[in-house]
């Protein structure tokens, strides 16, 4: 037996319990990894309030990395004793676990464990938000909510590297100051500042072509606002709850605007994708042109605490559990 944050039904943090669970071997195409460090990420949250249906009981957490520990009939793309990462398979709150071997990415020898963890989930979002959702160009002017969350740290620096100006929000100067310093040219204080004016202002009236809005309910409405005519809004998260029904002619009367609510998993559905985008990710790493930045560590027993932080938005960059 092997010890796992699970929960039996949907609610707070109150309803994750540290469980023995038992895992079985891997099958054909499976694989069975030992973690080292396991991500923390909104999903798992929306996973654990049933905002994001998932069968009970489950196994908590979306991330993890570790080290193979056995392999099922026909696995070749990884082997015993191979480090790995891995983003986007329910069950990673656990000291050990099964998972399709095909979702796995050897992790560079370079990186560490907690870093795999960390940036496996946030990194490969970051990489299809700004790099095929709306493909960023030099010279775009971008507003990136939550500038100073896990995926909103990573795109400040991945955004600066692509010559682009990043409009960023947070709720306090001193996360103001830390998504400056990650490379954001401007941040917005929601609390002080509204955010309209100010993207108008810096932007001389006409507003972004891109909006990347992990927040939901609560700045759907600016974030129209703040598009340029033809510009895109980018919903991939709901920190404040979901984004309510919208009459389309919104659309229409804010300047003819696109609206996506993509998922990591439709963009890594193919393992040729996971793994360019997983490669380009490692590379941008390893070159330093975006570092990860591990602010909260957790044991891997006290995950209710981390999700009570996270919830609380009193967290900054990436949050991870350690078994």
């Amino acid at each position: 037996m092997h010890k796992a944050i699970r929960f039996h039904e949907f609610g707070g943090p109150d309803v994750l319990h540290w469980e023995d669970v038992e895992v079985p071997d891997p099958g054909p195409g499976e694989a069975r990894i030992r973690h080292e460090a396991v991500g923390v990420n909104f999903v798992d949250i929306y996973q654990r309030r049933g905002l994001y249906k998932v069968p009970l009981p489950a196994i908590a957490g979306n991330e993890g990395s570790g080290v193979v520990e056995a392999v099922g009939e026909g696995v070749t793309l990884v082997k015993p004793g191979d480090r790995v990462a891995y983003a986007g398979s329910a069950g990673s709150y656990g000291e050990v676990r099964t998972i399709a071997a095909d979702r796995l990415c050897i992790l560079p020898d370079e990186l560490t464990f907690e870093q795999g963890a960390a940036m496996m989930l946030k990194g490969l979002t970051t990489h299809y938000l700004i790099r095929r959702t709306y493909r960023v160009q030099r010279g775009d002017t971008v507003l990136f909510h939550a500038a100073t969350g896990g995926v909103g740290t990573i795109a400040c620096q991945w955004l600066r590297s692509l010559g682009a100006t990043t409009i960023g929000t947070a709720g306090s100067p001193e996360k103001c100051t830390m998504a400056l310093r990650n490379g954001a040219d401007f941040c917005i204080n929601y609390r002080t500042e509204n955010i309209v004016d100010r993207v108008m202002e810096i932007t001389n009236g006409e507003g972004v072509p891109v909006v990347y809005d992990s927040i939901g309910k609560d700045t759907f409405e600016a974030s129209l606002k703040c598009l340029r005519p033809f510009g895109t809004l980018v919903s991939f998260g709901n920190a404040s709850g979901p984004v309510p029904p919208v009459e389309l002619g919104l659309l229409a009367q804010h300047g003819s605007l696109y609206i996506t609510r993509p998922t990591l998993f439709t963009y890594t559905a193919k393992r040729s994708d996971l793994e360019s985008m997983s490669q380009e990710l490692f590379d941008m790493v390893l070159s330093g042109t975006v570092r990860i930045a591990i602010e909260q560590r957790y044991q891997l027993k006290d995950a209710a605490t981390a999700h009570r932080d996270l919830e609380g938005r009193n967290t900054t960059g990436s949050s991870i559990l350690l078994p």
